[in-house]
Parts: structure tokens; sequence; C-alpha cells
């Protein structure tokens, strides 16, 4: 059985820090905001998993079907012996592409490390002949990636670009661009536009839990940094922005209230109605991933959607 290597190149207090430089800014400017990432602790994840079996909420189905049905021709088209996955996760929908392309590395990049363990051991025992070299990193800062052989795929899947804002994301994909040489590819995958009421629909869910994943960030705050947000105290909101073509998760105030942040000498004021902005969820059309990726000189040749037009994987290449 091949070894799992786990290199960390995030600090071990990298979180800690990075959590309070986006609360203390995030809560002082306005509109205020907090960023998506910090929804996953152990429960947001624990609730983001049952969002993606919702009735309402069709990407994680939709990009599996993709993954499922068109894994062959990914591998025929790539031809990667090495697959990077960055945000890999529990790396259980990557399993259909390790299963095509039969790389001979798999080099999953996520910040939680218990989540690349876990998923590299299950890995490494099921197939023996990969070798896993995971990463504890964030994504969005420059990467180091360890030598392996090419071409090598990067796959940045579930929509994830989505929650960038367009300068981000601008600077994300010439980030990756700077990883890859001639040959190497990245599978991305990208939610479409589509009729708004589907849309707000899949982030405002009938049973309400994407309600509870919202306000987890609230709960997350309040532990780590010693905060007295009351979750109940915010409704949840989920909106369409025609113009910037996003979905805009929201936690609205119910009452005039004072929230205080201890660890950060901080007291934060909300009025009755305001709206503190928890993500942004981009959606996209063709013409416009394929700009983006040209604005990062990588050239985009293969385009896979599922059944019904919701959600697409894209290859890009570099020449």
């Amino acid at each position: 059985m091949s070894p799992l290597l786990v290199t960390r190149t995030l600090p071990e207090d990298a979180t800690d820090a990075a959590l309070r430089a986006d609360v203390r800014h995030g809560l002082t400017v306005q509109p205020k905001w907090l960023p998506p990432k910090w929804f996953y602790d152990a429960r947001g994840s624990d609730l983001f998993e049952q969002i993606t079996e919702l009735p309402e909420y069709y990407p994680t189905r939709a990009e599996r079907e993709i993954l499922a049905t068109r894994s062959g021709e990914i591998t025929a088209a790539s031809g990667a012996r090495t697959l990077i996955e960055l945000g890999s996760g529990s790396s259980e929908k990557t399993r259909y592409l390790l299963d095509a392309l039969m790389p001979s590395v798999y080099v999953p990049v996520d910040v939680s490390e218990s989540a690349l363990t876990q998923a590299g051991q299950a890995l490494v025992e099921a197939r023996p002949e990969l070798e896993v070299h995971a990463l504890i990193a964030d994504f969005t800062a420059p990467l180091a990636l360890p030598a392996t052989p090419g071409p090598r795929l990067v796959a940045f899947l579930g929509g994830t670009i989505g929650n960038l804002l367009p300068d981000e994301r601008a600077k994300f994909l010439s980030s990756v661009r700077s990883l890859l040489a001639p040959g190497d590819g990245l599978l991305l995958g990208t939610d479409l536009v589509k009729d708004e009421r589907v849309l707000v629909r899949a982030y405002d869910d009938a049973a309400g839990v994407t309600a509870a994943f919202n306000k987890n960030v609230l709960a997350v705050v309040d532990r780590e940094l010693g905060a007295d947000f009351d979750p109940d105290a915010f409704d949840h909101v989920a909106l369409w922005d025609a113009g910037q073509e996003w979905i805009e998760m929201r936690l609205r105030s119910r009452v005039a209230q004072t929230v205080k942040v201890p660890a950060l000498d901080l007291a934060v004021d909300f009025a009755a109605g305001e709206e503190m902005r928890t993500e942004v969820s981009a959606k996209f059309r063709k013409d416009g991933v394929s700009a983006e990726l040209a604005a990062a000189d990588l050239e985009l040749t293969h385009w896979w959607t599922d059944a019904q037009d919701r959600f697409a994987l894209s290859l890009s290449v570099v020449r």
C-alpha cells in the first residue's frame, strides 16, 4: 500500500488569525459581511451535507451526474497522470475521476487536516497503487505543489469559484495558471444561470436547513471569539441579484442590537432590519467562463453539462 503523505504549508495559528482579521474587517465596514468559509466547522459541514441532499438543492446532484457520465471523456481529453484537487474535503465526488483517470498521484488540498487524513487513508487503502500527497493549505493563497508527473489536472469542483467576487476570481485563476505547465489543465465546476425561482429555492429551502447553515457562522464567531451573537435575533435571507447574476445570502437583524466580540475588543451595532452579507454564489454562462479563463491565459477546450443544463464542468488547458 502506498503511504499517505501529509504536508502542512498553513501555519498552525493561521486559521485563528484569519478569522480574527475577517471578523474585525467585516463587522466594521458598511455593509457588514462575513466570508462564507467560516460556515464550515463540524456542525456547518454536517449541515452542508444535509443541504446537498435536499430536493431544492440541485448543484451537487447535477455535478455528480456529469462526473458519473463524462469521466471517461475527461480522462481522454486531459490525459492526466497527476490529479490536484483544490478544496478537496471528503474527496467523495473525486472518486469518479480517480476511477477513470487512474492517475499515479493525487494531491488533495484543504485547510482541514482531519478531512484530508480521513479521505486520504481511505483512498490509499482502496487504491494501493495510488500515491496520495495531501497539502494542508489555503487554496486562495499562493501554493507550492510537490513535484509530480505530468500532465497535471487541477480540479476545482462544486461551483466554489462562484463564492469569489470577480476580482478575486481573476486573481485565483491567475494563481492556478502559475502552477501549470504546457499540457496541464484545469477542470472547473460552475453553476449556470437559470430561472430565479429555482435559484432562490436552492438557497432558501422549505425545511430551513440552509437558514441554520447560514446562522452557523454566528455560532462559530461566538465560540471562537467569545462573541454574544444570538442566532435567533437574525433572519436568513436569500435573494437573486440579476445585475451581478449571483445569489446573495444575508442575515437580517430582527431588532436594533449591539453585539460584543471580546476577543477583538469590539462592539458592533446593528439597526433593526440591517442586513449582513454572508455569501455570494455567482452563476455563469459559457461565454463568461471562457472569457475569464482566457484572461488568465487558459484556453477552454471542453464543456460538459448535466442533462438539464443546470451545471457545467469545463476543461481548459495551457498551450
